[in-house]
């Protein structure tokens, strides 16, 4: 196995317990074939739907996607993860996404549309919410989904200095900063009415983001300016080359490192698409779809030219060489994970 520090190099599953999840799920990463060999799992949580390591990558944060709604850390330099102190109320329900920016985890609170940055000690370990919430408001024209508020992702942006919550329920993706512990609204950017943004990531080069949209089958590219804080969208790009033959619900999308491509998976369809990047990251060209070999991808990640797949439904997470040339995905195996909600490399 690789050595990064001293470490082997390891993927981390979430999974819905509450689904018969095993919880977090460790697993080695072979590095001539990408493929994972189950290490041990840690149920200490209900529904640690999503993960994020922090940028020494020896300690792992966890949400826990419930009514209440908490965040935990965890001690992963050996195999197994070892719980680090209690879990800690996010103050609101529903925790989808988190992410390590500036001293905090931020989670992304679908249930009641929000933001909570929960401080993290100098040794990685949590603290306790002070005051540090910021509360989304709005709604949008899908009567079912857009009522209220439903933030699913939050993510730091290249420079740093600025956070992005991407919010389902009110078309849109806000950009804010720190004061005093707390996020601090500094502009909302407007996505197209009823697309239902879901997931962000950014090109490479720091000046493009893609957002995929769940409530139609899209990707929408923005341009980013991080001097100001501004999300300008550009166009969107269907994930799906014909209109879908019955439910198509996109969820996770990922950039590989060189900006050549960009993935998505939706769900329904049970595809992964494959976009080749243009114009130096403005434009989104489809390549074309593979089967995820699995029912419901809810999550993906890349990781040195292997993309892997959480197949929630069929439970399991499966694995893909990628094409070098074209971005294209081709099976190579998968590990069975009841529940498999997300996958990330560390």
């Amino acid at each position: 196995m690789a050595d990064l520090g001293g470490r082997r190099r390891r993927a981390f599953i979430g999974s819905f317990t509450a689904a018969g999840g095993p919880g977090i799920v460790a697993a080695a990463v072979d590095p001539a074939n990408g493929a994972l060999t189950v290490l041990n799992s840690v149920n200490a949580v209900p529904d640690p739907s999503y993960l994020a390591l922090s940028a020494a990558g020896d300690t792992l944060y966890a949400v826990s996607e419930t009514v209440d709604g908490a965040v935990v850390a965890y001690r992963v330099t050996g195999d197994a993860p070892e719980q680090a102190g209690p879990p800690v109320p996010v103050g609101a329900s529903g925790p989808t996404h988190l992410s390590v920016f500036d001293g905090h985890v931020l989670t992304a609170n679908y249930g009641s549309g929000s933001v909570t940055a929960v401080p993290v000690r100098p040794d990685g370990t949590l603290a306790r919410v002070a005051s540090g919430i910021l509360w989304h408001t709005g709604s949008g024209p899908h009567t079912r989904r857009q009522q209220g508020p439903h933030a699913h992702h939050v993510q730091p942006d290249p420079s740093g200095r600025w956070a992005l919550s991407v919010d389902l329920g009110t078309d849109s993706v806000r950009v804010c900063d720190l004061r005093d512990g707390s996020p601090v609204l500094h502009r909302e950017h407007a996505m197209r009415p009823g697309s239902g943004p879901r997931h962000l990531a950014f090109h490479p080069g720091g000046r493009h983001a893609y957002v995929v949209n769940e409530l139609t089958p899209t990707v929408t590219v923005c341009r980013w300016d991080a001097s100001d804080g501004s999300l300008k969208p550009l166009a969107e790009a269907a994930v799906l080359p014909g209109a879908p033959a019955g439910d198509a619900y996109p969820s996770g999308l990922a950039v590989s490192p060189d900006g050549r491509f960009v993935w998505t998976a939706t769900r329904g369809e049970d595809v992964l698409s494959v976009f080749a990047v243009e114009g130096a990251g403005e434009a989104l060209r489809l390549v074309g779809t593979v089967p995820c070999a699995g029912h419901w991808p809810r999550a993906l990640a890349e990781s040195d030219g292997y993309l892997y797949v959480a197949n929630e439904r069929s439970g399991d997470v499966t694995w893909f060489t990628l094409d070098p040339e074209t971005g294209l995905p081709r099976r190579a195996g998968s590990i069975p994970v009841p529940a498999a909600s997300c996958v990330i490399l560390g």
